[in-house]
């Protein structure tokens, strides 16, 4: 009966579930420092050692660290033990206490393992990185590019999104996600408006509203549009290349099998004809 709940996986993975439910309700103001259910939450780490433990026992040491996914529940499992000695063990540093309480949102990471095909989807990502890397490492240049030439020239009037290369190359990935960019060129042109007021204007205010506006409509195109969707067209169809490699070998299986019944038909026909 144990030995059959421990190693059902669907059991484990219902009593994640159920730990992520009450971290969940934790992290709520009004259940934040509820007694029950911090002791429910200290149970489940308890429950999950016990589990390794039973596992550990029933498929032999050895058999036990052999399986990889094992050895990572293992390290989560153990990650969470700080959590559990904090209540036995006094820590006067309030920061090192949030630090170790925060271990125990690390046994979620567990679910991982459950999700379907995964390691289709790891073998995907890591296909799709590599075939990524150029593309990223154009934009990130891309990115710094843009951010000192847009530093140099509005870093005086919008300090705010440009002050320095740092914060300039965050406006810029901004604008390249395409998320709130018509915010900035808004908010220099009012800039620009004040400083005509102010009789700092160096030429006509309407013609450096109309250049800026241009500037950022290219960024957002040259970055957004082209850049980002290049990406992702690469990543996409790298991610997608194993059901690709599948039709294809089913294509040239069909193929295959047409050639030979096409073979199978004129040896009858010849058969016929002698």
């Amino acid at each position: 009966m144990l030995k059959r709940f421990f190693l059902s996986e669907r059991n484990m993975m219902g009593a994640i579930l159920l730990n992520a439910v009450v971290l969940f309700l934790l992290y709520f103001p009004a259940y934040k420092h509820n007694d029950w259910l911090e002791r429910i939450d200290h149970l489940f780490i308890l429950f999950f050692l016990l589990e390794a433990g039973v596992k550990m026992y029933i498929l032999k040491p050895k058999v036990y660290f052999a399986d990889s996914w094992n050895r990572f529940d293992l390290v989560i499992v153990l990650g969470s033990i700080p959590a559990l000695l904090v209540q036995v063990i006094p820590v006067p540093d309030t920061s090192l206490l949030i630090i170790l309480r925060l271990f125990r949102l690390v046994r979620l990471i567990r679910f991982i393992r459950f999700v379907p095909h995964l390691g289709k989807v790891i073998s995907g990502l890591g296909r799709a990185l590599q075939a990524s890397v150029f593309v990223l490492l154009a934009l990130v240049f891309l990115n710094l590019l843009l951010a000192i030439f847009t530093c140099h020239f509005f870093a005086d009037i919008a300090p705010g999104y440009f002050g320095d290369p740092l914060i300039s190359a965050y406006s810029i990935f901004q604008m390249f996600t395409v998320e709130g960019w018509n915010e900035i060129p808004a908010d220099i042109a009012a800039a620009l408006r004040d400083r005509e007021k102010n009789g700092e204007a160096v030429m006509r205010t309407d013609v450096l509203i109309g250049l800026t506006r241009l500037y950022f409509v290219l960024v957002v195109l040259l970055g957004g549009v082209f850049g980002m969707s290049l990406a992702n067209a690469v990543f996409v169809d790298e991610m997608t290349m194993d059901n690709n490699d599948a039709l294809e070998d089913k294509i040239d299986g069909l193929k295959e099998e047409i050639q030979e019944l096409k073979a199978m038909l004129r040896n009858q026909a010849n058969d016929k004809k002698l």
